[in-house]
């Protein structure tokens, strides 16, 4: 992954938003080369409302997954701002091909909040509709940050409500049913947009969590207005990920062995033995959109792919589980769309706040695993109490472990802040008065530096940094100081160590000495820079041995 720094999550939405908000102004401008569609969206619910996106979707013919840094017209992506207008290009094209429209925010939205239970009211377009949904709360007083459970199927509850968050038990079929023809659907999106609409059932599903935290925004009560989780499992858990992608209010996303439609890259899930195909996952029930039809059996034509949706949820928080022990829910391709998905966060600076774990005993679907219960408390910690820090892991089964290099011949940017946009100014504007230099520009003899501080002029130095470690296993980054046109490191390890999965290096071990080489698009770097280059999951004792670096 390409970042070399890897920061907290941010304290909920609230410095996103003044973030983008500075951002707008300039955003427009990098966007106005774009083609004509205005977005009409609410910032709240999509910050991308400022960008104008072409229309149409581009042909294409690609069976690696499609650059998520490269705009429409061909320019590249190199600032937060320019991210923002090409995650409104992805979300567009992913509505056009694969999920349906998602409609604006409805002309009225009103209901209420109690302890215990929530209505929703909507009109739009002469229509009117309703539902509802239970809530729960933990011990103690409120108001209580919540996660909307997809049919009380996700994430365990007693963890959630045992971290402090209320449990949302929301009847996805309510709003879009199952079991309905593509041309007779139904349920309160449908009431309003038509049953013959093209939009699938996952993004009709999705528009009602954002129509749940519309009321919440309004009422409060005792569910805090700005601190709002999304979970569910298998076609559950497919919703949970479309809900977190297209609504930017969710701060944790906890999408859980979501098989195809859901996490999983459908370039990738279209060649992985045993698991559900598309046609089936389209045929199965009307969960994706109408368009998708023509490319249940070309996936290479699609314009965007599911690492670019978790993209979409980039900065906030996402949690995704899965399960390497049934083959039809296709965890080796949600494993490539995660880790494809991770570069995005990574370009951001956030890449401590997406983590995957598939890396479980129990192979049953479904179930509340006991691996998953820390991380799942620190990230409601961290994204909906705004305490501690996000987990920030990938433990990937050494049975379902996509190789990213394989699917891409993109790299990726560490994207930079334009001028005046997300850098808070110092308190004071005067310079201390020991920032002037000194009267002789002459450096005194002793500030050389002793010749072991510094690696030799045109030598590369690498360190390993153990970065989460649960006991049975754990995680490090490896990161490397230029310059090196490509480069070969090598350590030995001190006892019983070894490397059960890896991304972005090709390795091999030998005994207790490891050699790690890079993969052509991560070898290139400039002299004192220091880029995060590659990651691995390791057994036996967490350790950090000493690196030595080759260039190539």
């Amino acid at each position: 992954m390409a970042s070399s720094i890897r920061p907290g999550p941010l304290a909920g939405r609230t410095r996103l938003r003044t973030t983008i908000i500075a951002l707008a102004a300039l955003a427009v401008a990098a966007a106005a080369t774009l083609g004509p569609r205005v977005f009409s969206a609410a910032a709240d619910e999509f910050d991308g409302a400022h960008c104008d996106v072409p229309g149409g979707v581009p042909g294409t013919s690609d069976s690696l997954l499609p650059d998520p840094f490269t705009m429409t017209d061909g320019s590249p992506v190199t600032t937060t701002a320019e991210w923002e207008c090409r995650r409104a290009e992805i979300k567009e094209l992913a509505e056009r091909t694969i999920y349906g429209d998602k409609p604006d925010p409805p002309s009225s939205v009103s209901g209420s909040v109690s302890s215990s239970n929530i209505t929703v009211n909507v009109s739009d377009q002469g229509a009117s509709t309703s539902f509802s949904a239970s809530v729960t709360t933990p011990g103690g007083s409120g108001p209580f940050p919540a996660v909307i459970v997809y049919g009380g199927f996700g994430a365990d509850t007693d963890t959630i409500l045992g971290a402090g968050a209320a449990i949302i038990e929301y009847d996805p079929g309510s709003v879009g049913a199952e079991g309905t023809g593509r041309n007779n659907k139904q349920g309160a999106f449908y009431d309003l947009y038509g049953s013959s609409s093209g939009t699938g059932v996952l993004m009709a599903q999705a528009w009602g969590v954002s129509r749940i935290i519309d009321v919440i925004e309004q009422s409060g009560g005792n569910i805090l207005t700005n601190s709002t989780g999304v979970t569910g499992c298998s076609r559950y858990g497919k919703g949970a990920f479309v809900a977190g992608a297209f609504d930017q209010r969710i701060d944790l996303t906890m999408p859980i062995e979501s098989g195809t439609g859901g996490v999983p890259a459908m370039r990738s899930i279209a060649q992985e033995s045993d698991a559900q195909p598309l046609s089936s996952a389209y045929d199965e029930e009307p969960w994706l959109g109408d368009a998708f039809s023509s490319y249940t059996g070309n996936p290479s034509g699609l314009p965007v792919d599911t690492h670019e949706i978790v993209g979409m949820i980039a900065p906030r928080g996402l949690f995704i589980m899965e399960n390497p022990h049934v083959d039809w829910l296709g965890a080796t391709s949600g494993s490539v769309a995660a880790l494809g998905g991770a570069e995005i966060y990574d370009a951001l600076g956030a890449g401590n706040n997406i983590s995957y774990w598939s890396d479980v005993s129990d192979g049953t679907h479904c179930a509340s695993r006991s691996e998953w219960q820390s991380p799942l408390q620190q990230s409601i910690q961290a994204f909906l109490h705004d305490s501690g820090q996000a987990p920030g892991v990938f433990r990937v089964s050494s049975s379902k472990s996509g190789n990213l290099d394989q699917w891409r011949n993109w790299q990726t940017p560490t994207l930079e802040d334009g001028p005046g946009e997300t850098s808070e100014p110092p308190e004071t504007s005067e310079p201390p008065e020991t920032s002037e230099p000194p009267e002789t520009s002459e450096p005194p003899e002793t500030s050389e530096p002793p010749e072991t501080t510094q690696p030799p002029a045109g030598d590369c130095s690498a360190v390993i940094e153990v970065v989460n470690d649960w006991g049975s296993g754990w995680q490090a980054n490896v990161s490397v100081t230029g310059p090196t046109d490509g480069w070969t490191l090598s350590w030995n390890w001190p006892g019983s160590q070894g490397i059960s999965s890896s991304w972005n290096a090709q390795i091999s071990e030998s005994g207790s000495s490891v050699t790690a080489s890079d993969v052509g698009w991560n070898g290139g770097i400039a002299s004192g820079q220091t880029q995060q280059v590659f990651g691995f999951i390791g057994s036996g004792p967490a350790t950090e041995p000493t690196v030595t670096c080759n260039s190539n």
